[in-house]
């Protein structure tokens, strides 16, 4: 499964070659399926809610700013160590050193975990998608009333197990379906939203920028989450898809492309939904259940409601369905290849797995309400895992790559004789979790 990235690290005897673990068609066909599998709930559903609650401009150019300056750097680092391995999130990590594999298994883990809980709110999407079609939208109040949160994530599973059976082809042939249907309906949804009378009261939230705002450190701290979470790095995504990519591909011009396309939904999404809020007169920082909560609201008084909810629920489902594809399809790999699994077995293995760690959160919305202390077990998975330890994961394993990996040969990896990609790379992978501890260190110390 290609040669140790350091010569101290032997690889892992009996491991798939790279003809026999497969790969993408071709460099379009990576940037689609790794544009479907960040593009999710993160850029539709998580960036929306947090630039209401965070003040709309300041909040898009903080996120812009870490997305130029440390997401996009980080974002080749883990392609290119993915493709320079060729194997899973955990083999990766030990080709690097010896003990990576426990660094591995600490990200497989998490995207375990983050994968749990984004299933429950894929079922979420389906239902509304569905209810949408019947013409029978209800408030979230309604909506999790009963136990639908637990029907629909069992949906969700076995469609997910289909896909996966099917292995790569399959998961290409979706992302090539589902990029531009997106695209479409979000485009549509934005020339729908510019047609209300809430478009200039949205363009004020959006492009005005309170610069006293951008002396918070915690608005800093929740862009730079939101910009890895829309990016998906320190969740084994982009290194396992990476692992897959042909041998012609040029990583950085790819990488480049899925970030443009990652940010520039994320962006129409704060334009297809504020305009729809400020014109009946709802709250932006409504928080997480924006969508579900409020829009339904929005679309029941419009004339065209039925047909723009249908829009809009069968977009989010479709983006979040992808995610919990790619989620799902990081923990197969790392399962079926480290523990020597047939794929049929590893399939069943990892939805079995799911079921089990996807109920406590699909329980919390139900007339159970599983909770830790006053939050709901769902919201303070997220709280806890979806921010702060995503960004720990992506920076120290950013550090980990770049302290030990020498830049010859992720520049190769990157598949570009230019040293300013790389150059760039390595400053910020090397010096960006020196400087967090700095950070850590002088905030305990005052």
């Amino acid at each position: 499964m290609g040669e140790p990235i350091r010569g101290d690290a032997p690889a892992r005897p009996g491991t798939e070659t790279a003809k026999a673990r497969g790969q993408w068609s071709s460099e379009p066909a990576f940037i689609f399926s790794m544009a479907a599998a960040a593009v999710g709930l993160g850029n539709l559903w998580r960036f929306p809610y947090l630039a209401g609650e965070y003040g709309g401009g300041g909040f898009i150019l903080a996120y812009l700013v870490a997305m130029v300056v440390v997401c996009l750097p980080l974002m080749y680092l883990e392609v290119a160590a993915g493709r320079l391995a060729q194997g899973n999130t955990v083999h990766t990590f030990r080709q690097v050193h010896r003990s990576g594999a426990w660094y591995g298994w600490f990200v497989v883990g998490l995207t375990t975990v983050i994968t749990s809980y984004y299933l429950v709110i894929t079922g979420w999407t389906m239902g509304y998608a569905v209810d949408a079609i019947r013409l029978d939208v209800r408030s979230f109040e309604e909506f999790s009333a009963g136990y639908a949160s637990l029907a629909w994530v069992l949906v969700i599973l076995a469609l997910g197990a289909v896909l996966l059976v099917r292995g790569l082809s399959a998961l290409e042939t979706f992302s090539k379906f589902m990029m531009p249907v997106l695209l479409l309906v979000v485009v549509g949804l934005v020339v729908t939203a510019s047609r209300t009378a809430g478009w200039g009261e949205a363009q004020d939230f959006l492009l005005s920028t309170d610069m006293s705002a951008l002396r918070d450190p915690t608005l800093w701290v929740i862009a730079f989450g939101q910009g890895f979470y829309s990016l998906a790095i320190g969740q084994g995504y982009l290194v396992t898809y990476g692992s897959y990519i042909p041998a012609k591909a040029h990583v950085p011009r790819a990488s480049l492309i899925i970030a443009v396309t990652e940010s520039c939904i994320a962006l129409l999404a704060g334009w297809m939904i504020f305009p729809f809020v400020f014109t009946h007169g709802l709250d932006p920082g409504e928080g997480s259940q924006l969508a579900f909560n409020t829009l339904p609201r929005a679309f029941d008084a419009m004339a065209w409601g039925a047909p723009l909810a249908i829009a809009f629920f069968g977009l989010f489902f479709i983006a979040a369905f992808s995610s919990s594809l790619a989620g799902l399809k990081v923990i197969l790999a790392a399962v079926a290849e480290e523990f020597r699994l047939r794929h049929l077995t590893a399939v069943l293995v990892v939805i079995g797995l799911m079921l089990v760690l996807a109920m406590p959160s699909a329980l919390s919305f139900t007339p159970l309400e599983l909770s830790v202390g006053d939050t709901r077990f769902l919201d303070w998975l997220d709280q806890n895992v979806g921010g702060q330890v995503i960004l720990f994961s992506g920076i120290f394993g950013a550090g980990f790559f770049c302290w030990l990996v020498p830049p010859s040969r992720l520049q190769t990896a990157l598949g570009t004789e230019s040293w300013w990609w790389i150059t760039r790379i390595y400053i910020v992978g090397r010096w960006l979790p020196v400087a967090v501890i700095g950070w850590l260190v002088i905030t305990i110390i005052w």
